[in-house]
This record gives structure tokens, C-alpha cells and sequence, in this order.
């Protein structure tokens, strides 16, 4: 089990800032299509990876980042400086 975190537009999408996923998934990557494959609403949220970031255990990643140990993968749009 991994938890699985979602920030600012992909929450609203997705309905749920956070939930507990059962996943085989070796990559983030491979995560990501298991969410897609689950409804529409995670398929529209995950639809333009271009405008995700990601996050495994709170260090940020890219989506080819193994999932192996980790326990936490958060999902955030990209953050602007200032």
C-alpha cells in the first residue's frame, strides 16, 4: 500500500486530497497508468503529465522514479518562484 497525495487542481478533479492505493506499480509512471485506467476523472486529472510534478516520500522526482520502499507519491501542479 502506498498513500497517494493530490494538490491544487489535480484534488479537484480527482475529488480526494488523498487515498491508500494497492499498486504492483514498479515506476511512478506505471502508477500513473493504473490511475488512469481506473475512472475518467483520474484519466482527465493525468491527461497533460507536462503539467505535473511529482514527489516520492517528499524529494522531488520524475516519473520513471522506482516506487520500490517508497510510501508516499504526491502529485502537485508545477510551483512558480517569487
Amino acid at each position: 500500500m502506498i498513500d497517494v497525495l493530490y494538490f491544487a487542481w489535480l484534488r479537484e478533479r480527482i475529488g480526494v486530497p488523498k487515498e491508500r492505493v494497492e499498486t504492483g506499480a514498479a515506476t511512478v509512471a506505471a502508477l500513473v497508468e493504473e490511475l488512469r485506467a481506473r475512472e475518467e476523472r483520474y484519466a482527465l486529472a493525468f491527461s497533460d503529465l507536462s503539467a505535473v510534478r511529482v514527489a516520492v516520500d517528499q524529494e522531488l522526482t520524475g516519473f520513471d522514479a522506482p516506487l520500490a520502499g517508497a510510501r508516499e507519491v504526491a502529485f502537485f501542479p508545477p510551483m512558480t518562484g517569487g
